[in-house]
């Protein structure tokens, strides 16, 4: 989880969306439980780890309640990625969770949004106040279909 959360610090500083005066190698400390003790952080979550070779290179969090879902972490070691890991975490999640099911990515993972996009994602207006974030969200197959042909629920 810190390669994750460093890795995602030092492109908000490449792409003008830090939120924090730290140095590119220092985990703001909003950070710091997740990596600390994960299993706290996440305890109210479903947490599933890629492994190639007995190593771990990929995390999905999904967190449900009542009824809703939202994956709050996806990542795949950059050494790994265009091997599917990321795919089989995302649908790994997508098979365990309910929809609707929602996440948020920043707009320069461009890879990102595409994977989310070709498994029914769609954006959405905002729910975050942060600058750059894209906000997205998949529904049931009746709700989507209802959604492309103009009506709304």
């Amino acid at each position: 989880m810190s390669a994750y959360l460093m890795q995602t610090e030092r492109e908000k500083l490449e792409h003008g969306g830090g939120e924090s005066s730290s140095p590119a190698d220092v985990l703001p400390s909003q950070y710091e439980r997740e990596v600390r003790d994960p299993r706290g952080a996440y305890a109210d979550c479903t947490v599933l780890i890629a492994e190639v070779e007995q190593r771990p290179v990929g995390v999905v969090v999904v967190r449900t309640a009542a009824g809703e879902a939202e994956i709050k972490r996806l990542w795949a070691d950059p050494g790994v990625r265009g091997r599917g890991v990321g795919s089989a975490l995302l649908d790994a999640a997508l098979a365990l969770a309910p929809v609707p099911i929602r996440l948020s990515v920043w707009e320069w993972r461009s890879a990102a949004l595409r994977l989310y996009e070709s498994r029914g994602f769609a954006r959405v207006a905002s729910w975050d106040v942060r600058e750059g974030l894209v906000c997205m969200v998949r529904r049931g197959r009746d709700e989507n279909s209802a959604t492309r042909h103009g009506e709304t629920r």
